[in-house]
């Protein structure tokens, strides 16, 4: 997946005509997924009075939870861990829970191997629940409809509405963190004027191995395209061809492809290279034996995948989707992930992505008190050789907290 130095984000309304009564917090965090659950703890301990509130849908542990707990991880168990036992609030939380429980769940795994990430989906459970019934913690279920600066008190208003109910509330914060989450991008495929073309099927269904083979008929000839060479896509091509060995043999599969070499993870002394772009872990594994360069023409998953060569530029590849998506069935697109709408707001904003903070897209000034984490705002990272990155992981968004909400509380501390 990529994600672009500078993001922007255009307000369609602005706080002021809110006539909701407001009060005071310390903090507000937006979201609950693996980001906002670890700027939640992070800031209990670094702010040590007042409420912080906590603003999701659901407090359902985020998208991985929700959406791909049959996704197998490439993270090593020993960071997700790492991640669990960062913070004290953390430790609290499972201290509080009966064992067995999902940390010692993950305790009893080997530490240096990858695993399924519902393991990783009952450890956010788990913190989540333990953080809410933290003394400190003011939970609200919804979402933020808009977020306005007093340039005067050097304070954020939101406007929190409830999911069920409609109902709004108001808060005050000096500080506000955006932990709102990615979803699968889809973008607009070539098309044919003189035939059909292939339904969508979705990214997060076809990571699913259970859902996709309900989605996906059995008892005739289907064509699933896949677009796409990341990890994701990887893993869709996996899950289609572990079908077509089991309960549909007349399944095939078109992989649209700009090259037949893959991008993994080379592990080095003391870092990663391709850290964050590189295919790892399972996925890995069945590109290297199944598909990468000449395997895929004498492997078993070359009987039934066809791979669709859109190298050469722009024109070749839609000419080569143009020629071959009319004879999918059905078509994934694996091709990144794009971060989910912000609330209103009344400024343009840029963020930074060394700082985690934003500023005014008009004048160029930061927006004093106003962060962003996770993998809708991640780290940018450079590795020992220049690689550009943008770092998205568990302990990753942990790393990153850490250095920066010192720096985050300390500005606006009065």
């Amino acid at each position: 997946m990529g994600f672009n130095d500078v993001s922007r984000h255009r307000a369609v309304a602005g706080f002021a005509t809110s006539h909701a009564p407001r009060q005071q917090v310390s903090a507000i965090v937006v979201g609950g997924g693996a980001s906002g659950i670890a700027v939640l703890g992070n800031l209990l301990e670094k702010i040590e009075h007042g409420k912080i509130s906590w603003i999701d849908t659901e407090f359902k542990g985020g998208r991985i939870n929700r959406k791909y707990r049959e996704v197998p991880s490439n993270t090593k168990v020993g960071l997700f861990l790492a991640y669990a036992q960062a913070t004290q609030p953390f430790l609290d939380a499972i201290e509080q829970t009966p064992k067995p429980n999902a940390v010692t769940a993950l305790e009893d795994l080997p530490q240096d191997s990858t695993c399924s990430l519902h393991y990783a989906g009952d450890m956010l459970q788990l913190l989540s629940d333990g953080l809410v019934k933290h003394g400190r913690v003011e939970r609200f279920e919804g979402k933020v409809a808009e977020a306005n600066h007093n340039e005067e008190t050097s304070e954020w208003s939101v406007k929190i509405q409830n999911s069920s109910s409609g109902s709004t509330e108001s808060r005050t914060a000096p500080i506000v963190v955006y932990c709102t989450g990615s979803s699968p991008t889809t973008v607009q495929l070539p098309t044919s004027s003189t035939a059909s073309s292939p339904a969508l099927l979705d990214l997060d269904t076809a990571l699913k191995p259970t859902a996709l083979a309900q989605e996906i008929v059995s008892d005739k000839e289907i064509t699933v395209g896949v677009v796409g060479a990341s990890h994701s896509a990887i893993l869709v091509i996996m899950n289609l061809f572990k079908l077509a060995q089991k309960t549909h043999p007349r399944l095939r599969i078109r992989w649209f492809a700009r090259s037949p070499s893959l991008k993994y993870a080379v592990y080095k002394d003391g870092w990663i290279l391709y850290d964050n772009t590189g295919l790892k872990g399972e996925a890995a594994r069945f590109a290297r034996e199944q598909l990468d360069g000449e395997n895929l023409a004498s492997s078993e998953a070359g009987k039934v995948i066809t791979r669709v060569d859109c190298s050469g530029g722009a024109q070749k590849e839609r000419e080569a989707m143009t020629r071959e998506l009319p004879n999918c069935d059905y078509v994934v697109q694996a091709v990144g992930f794009t971060r989910d709408e912000l609330p209103a707001m009344s400024q343009d904003i840029v963020f930074n992505p060394e700082t985690g903070g934003f500023s005014d897209a008009q004048t160029g000034k930061d927006l004093p008190g106003l962060f962003g984490a996770g993998i809708a705002f991640p780290e940018k990272v450079v590795d020992p050789v220049g690689n550009v990155e943008y770092a998205v992981g568990f302990f990753k968004f942990m790393k990153f907290l850490k250095k920066v909400i010192p720096n985050w509380v300390a500005k606006t501390d009065k």
